[in-house]
């Protein structure tokens, strides 16, 4: 088969689509003919030498796919070869081929066609294990999602909607505010030019936000502190704005607040499992009754991943970006 190989780590430059040897369905697992992958943020820091995957998982880059079962491995149920699915992976979505335990595979939802589908599971499983099985958000509570425009925040608008909470959003520009907006965001925030504490708190009476969802880590770590609410949670979820920051722990426990930070990608199977059954549970009946969509800014062919990683770099994009098997 053909995949996505990083010889060297570096730019954008450094994908290479090359032949390798196929993958062989394990103990408990599939093997996926991929449709189409989608470009997360923690692709590129693989591709940059930053971000090994765990021990045991494919080498190349693609932490979601969707594509039909080709082959059943020893001790799988409830699957059968042809089936059209989408999955959550460790690794291996960048890639016409990729072997995934069967606990991490979804069904393709009704409404959606196959290479739409793979535009879901990062951002499902992200979000309904951080915001509801970690954060617990609640009907008539406030969420601020930081990069309201991204693949992660234009599902989180949805899904935060869906269960009847307020959403407030930043984003750069006024474009990505308006997409937001119409996906649901009730609090629109330029962080270019407003101080989202002070508009979170002036659109909630002073409250603040119950649960903000974010994706900057240190720039962001005292602000996000101040804009919560008493008992507010936050949920740490990427350090784009870096890794160390200053805690002001006297604030936290003024407001009974709390801070949790957690990934996917290293999770134990188990784990992953269980967050895959709940979002099948939860948010697919959402999706196949229409009340969430995928949004997806483009498709780019597969052997073409280093166009897509520039569009990620550049921040132009609003949603996820597909890579196409060609």
């Amino acid at each position: 088969m053909h995949a996505i190989t990083i010889p060297e780590p570096g730019g954008p430059e450094a994908l290479v689509w090359d032949e390798v040897p196929d993958p062989v369905p394990g103990e408990g697992e599939v093997l996926i003919e991929v449709a189409a992958s989608a470009v997360n943020r923690a692709d590129l820091l693989q591709r940059q030498g930053f971000y090994d995957p765990p021990p045991g998982a494919s080498p190349y880059p693609g932490l979601e796919c969707s594509g039909r079962v080709a082959e059943i491995g020893p001790g799988v149920a409830g699957w059968s070869v042809g089936d059209e699915v989408c999955a959550l992976l460790s690794g291996g979505g960048y890639a016409e081929k990729v072997a995934v335990p069967a606990g991490q595979l979804l069904p393709v939802p009704s409404g959606l066609d196959l290479r739409q589908a793979a535009a879901l599971p990062e951002v499902t499983c992200t979000v309904w294990s951080n915001v509801f099985m970690i954060a617990h958000l609640r009907p008539g509570e406030t969420l601020l999602v930081h990069g309201g425009s991204s693949g992660i925040g234009t599902m989180a608008i949805q899904l935060a909607k869906a269960v009847g909470a307020k959403v407030a959003v930043t984003a750069g520009t006024k474009e990505k505010l308006e997409q937001c907006a119409a996906l649901g965001a009730d609090i629109l925030i330029n962080y270019r030019e407003q101080d989202f504490v002070e508009e979170v708190r002036a659109a909630t009476d002073g409250k603040g936000a119950d649960v903000v969802l974010d994706n900057m880590g240190a720039k962001y770590l005292d602000r996000n502190v101040r804009v919560l609410a008493v008992n507010g949670r936050l949920a740490i979820i990427g350090m784009q704005g870096g890794i160390k920051g200053e805690l002001n722990i006297g604030a936290l426990l003024a407001k009974r607040a709390a801070i949790s930070a957690a990934s996917l990608r290293a999770r134990p199977r188990e784990e992953k499992t269980a967050i895959v059954a709940a979002v099948r549970e939860h948010v697919w009946p959402l999706i196949a009754g229409g009340h969430v969509r995928p949004v997806v800014d483009r498709e780019i062919p597969m052997d073409d991943a280093a166009t897509a990683h520039r569009v990620l770099e550049e921040s132009g994009h609003v949603g996820k970006v597909l890579l196409v098997v060609p």
